[in-house]
């Protein structure tokens, strides 16, 4: 079990442990896309970059990078992660729409 703290939103939520980010965020109400995002998203299998967060606190709670976001983040800072690629295993904080 671990929490996760969305920060712009202050919203904190409960999340099993290997819980999907993308999937805990939208089954709180947690709106994690920009405008294009919401029309054009790929529906959670890392292939658009469209749901990007950046960790503030709890990077090691977080599973390791997966291929798929290697190959999109890799211009971006190592705090960077795709929430549909990630699983939450411990206390996290996280900005949406960095």
């Amino acid at each position: 079990m671990g929490n996760i703290n969305f920060v712009k939103e202050n919203k904190e939520v409960i999340a099993a442990n290997g819980g999907n980010l993308r999937l805990l965020a939208m089954q709180n109400g947690i709106d994690i896309y920009k405008v294009w995002g919401k029309m054009m998203n790929c529906g959670g299998y890392g292939q658009c970059g469209t749901c990007i967060v950046e960790v503030t606190e709890g990077i090691e709670n977080l599973s390791p990078r997966t291929d798929a976001e290697n190959k999109i983040l890799k211009k971006k800072p190592d705090n960077y992660r795709l929430a549909c690629q990630t699983l939450v295993h411990g206390a996290v904080s996280v900005i949406t729409k960095p």
